[in-house]
């Protein structure tokens, strides 16, 4: 199941129809929409908000008993560890595995994203991580987030943009796209750039398919 801890449902079906497309028809995908909170999570206090709403989606799901893993489809990866320990299912995160794909045999990797107010927390994450030594920093996109989601040819040209400076000024080989409702501009870019692009909801999706398969 994937929780979007955005109360959006056009980007609940967003993320899942990309999860789909990842994993086939081996694994079925049920997206799920948190009941409460902001439209997208754009600062550390609407991260923070969010964890509860997740955990309380998860374990919605756990009870049911229909549920193989859980997918959190925000890349702050509000409420994961809780959902790891609350319910004993495989959880991925989209922040985490991206992260750690983008970080894989070495390589240093940036992250391209709309959110100025969580700079800090990403990279927070890439250190919990133990990722630093590879990290070669975040570039943002001019303009408000907000703004941005909803003209989807601005936002592609402002995170294309932001992905070629993370290769062409700040070395990095591989490039997260950092946020769930970026999942389609993620896919776009993955062919219009030279430099590797690592999307969230992919990335995560094949984390689940490592985990189920050693479960």
């Amino acid at each position: 199941m994937l929780i979007n801890p955005n109360t959006s449902t056009a980007t609940t079906a967003m993320m899942t129809a990309i999860a789909r497309r990842t994993l086939g028809q081996a694994l079925p995908v049920r997206g799920v929409t948190v009941t409460r909170g902001p439209l997208m999570l754009t600062d550390p206090d609407a991260l923070r908000a969010a964890a509860p709403e997740v955990l309380a989606a998860g374990l919605r799901a756990s009870a049911e008993g229909d549920c193989a893993a859980l997918l959190v489809g925000a890349f702050g990866d509000p409420g994961l560890d809780a959902l790891r320990a609350a319910t004993g299912l495989p959880v991925a995160g989209i922040g985490e595995a991206a992260l750690l794909e983008a970080a894989a045999d070495g390589r240093p990797f940036g992250v391209a994203t709309t959110t100025p107010l969580l700079a800090d927390a990403i990279a927070e994450r890439v250190a919990t991580l133990g990722l630093a030594a590879r990290y070669t920093g975040i570039r943002l996109t001019a303009g408000a987030p907000e703004r941005l989601s909803a003209d989807p040819v601005l936002l592609l040209d402002r995170l294309e943009r932001a992905v070629r400076a993370c290769a062409e000024r700040d070395g990095a080989r591989a490039v997260v796209i950092g946020g769930g409702p970026l999942g389609e501009a993620a896919e776009e870019l993955r062919a219009r750039c030279a430099v590797e692009v690592v999307a969230p909801i992919p990335a995560a999706c094949r984390a689940l398919t490592r985990l189920l398969a050693t479960a």
